[in-house]
């Protein structure tokens, strides 16, 4: 774990890049996300657990 602090103190640079990166890797992954894997949900919902 300090191995990962140390790299990240001597070049900055390449932890900023890899975070840019991941967030717009992000952003296209939820926007070509197809939209039937979420269901449908019709409101009101009424959810009874009984234990």
């Amino acid at each position: 774990m300090n191995q990962i602090v140390l790299i990240a103190l001597r070049r900055p640079y390449t932890f900023v890049v890899l975070a840019i990166l991941i967030v717009l890797f992000g952003a296209k992954s939820v926007l070509q996300t197809p939209t039937d894997v979420f269901p449908n949900i019709k409101i009101p919902v009424i959810s009874v657990v009984w234990s």
